[in-house]
């Protein structure tokens, strides 16, 4: 399509909105309507730790828009608008690295997020043959059956705005780990309140009240008592101001009951319970945090807790912003993990040779794993082992010249 053709049917979020187009049957509404959720601030002395983790090493994956030959393998990368977002500038503030990493964070913190084409070649409410120039994160803050109401940023004004816009080209992406990390009652939430509760603690213990109540020797019902009663707590307060040591005393009559008790082991043991059974069910560990976990360690951890969440976030975009043609055209957006990134060269050449020597693998069923294009040599699709002649080859040559030899002597 020329320059001026693309300029004109160009389209922008913001710019060609109209929020009287649409009309939905039904009442809108604040939450998913297959999901309860709740507003809440999140406690952020391990939440944002293990969100940061997971996103980083979401975001250090490669997502391409590729192209796939008939076998639904990569055979090359597709140079469109989508592909430069997603691997070099999402929008004017955000690489494409940093886009995902903004996703996945968004994703852990709300348990939902929304990916909005801001600028498209073409109008998506009218034509699924658009490409897509830039895109941003938004918070969903409306659901209706066909169309959602997000909170994004816009550029052009420097604040966040809310759109109404129709599901079909939002990509929509669910927390896998939803009932675990955003459930009122789930386990990170547990965890939270427990934190909390050590915090408000800890801010008592810190703030120099002794919270204690004095039982005096006689009843407070009278205004006369209750005044006596009053200076008998003043006195108390001026002696531990003065004592050097915090020492005061108190009649033989008089009894002293501590409100202010130490943190009971049994928190602590609830708050460590807790965070084991977080990081058990979220598949991450105390050495993937500080980065002294090993090979097999990272390797579980990659299928169980990264693996999920860039799948989730793949599949959507594949289903929303490629059209039915495209895809039709072997067209498809597809991830990249490097399972030899923490294996040494060395390693790699032994390990591809043992798959193909026992024929577990193709030569390009291995190149594909690695993320490289497949070989055109025939023989790199075979399963077999290279280092072996052909079956049958070398000796059914020579019995073939044999029994040539025989036929001429015979004639």
């Amino acid at each position: 399509m020329p320059l001026i053709d693309r300029l004109q049917h160009a389209w922008n979020a913001f710019m060609n909105r109209d929020p009287t187009r649409y009309f939905d049957s039904g009442i809108g509404s604040r939450l998913s309507p297959y999901r309860v959720r709740f507003s809440r601030g999140n406690e952020r002395s391990i939440a944002t730790s293990v969100y940061n983790r997971i996103a980083l090493d979401v975001a250090g994956m490669s997502i391409k828009h590729v192209r796939l030959d008939d076998d639904k393998r990569f055979i090359g990368v597709i140079n469109s608008g989508l592909n430069e977002c997603l691997n070099l500038s999402a929008n004017l503030d955000q690489t494409g690295r940093a886009f995902i990493q903004d996703v996945v964070v968004s994703l852990l913190d709300e348990g939902s997020v929304a990916i909005v084409p801001v600028d498209t070649t073409l109008d998506p409410k009218i034509t699924q043959s658009y490409d897509i120039l830039s895109m941003r994160t938004a918070k969903i803050v409306e659901w209706f059956p066909k169309h959602v109401r997000v909170s994004v940023y816009n550029e052009n004004t420097g604040n966040r705005e809310e759109v109404k816009l129709p599901k079909n080209m939002v990509a929509i992406i669910e927390n896998p780990f939803y009932s675990v990390m955003n459930e009122p009652n789930s386990t990170l939430q547990r965890l939270i309140r427990k934190l909390n509760i050590l915090d408000a603690i800890d801010e008592q213990s810190g703030s120099g009240k002794l919270d204690m109540i004095v039982q005096v020797p006689y009843a407070t019902k009278t205004p006369n008592k209750k005044r006596q009663a009053e200076e008998r707590r003043q006195d108390l307060e001026n002696q531990l101001a003065d004592s050097k040591y915090g020492v005061a005393y108190i009649d033989a009559t008089e009894h002293i009951t501590q409100l202010n008790r130490p943190v009971e082991n049994n928190l602590m043991k609830q708050i460590e319970y807790l965070t084991n059974l977080f990081f058990s069910q979220l598949g991450i560990t105390q050495s993937i945090l500080d980065g002294t976990a090993d090979e097999k360690t990272m390797l579980n951890y990659n299928n169980r807790t990264v693996e999920p969440i860039i799948s989730a976030i793949v599949d959507e975009m594949k289903r929303k912003f490629l059209s039915k043609t495209a895809r039709s055209q072997n067209q498809s957006i597809k991830y990249f993990i490097d399972p030899f990134r923490l294996v040494p060269v060395s390693e790699i050449a032994e390990i591809s040779d043992k798959f193909t020597r026992n024929e577990i693998a193709s030569s390009n069923e291995i190149r594909q794993v690695i993320g490289w294009m497949p070989s055109k040599d025939p023989k790199a699709d075979e399963l077999r082992n290279k280092n072996l002649s052909e079956p049958g080859g070398g000796q059914q040559t020579t019995m073939n010249k044999e029994s040539e030899e025989e036929s001429q002597n015979e004639t």
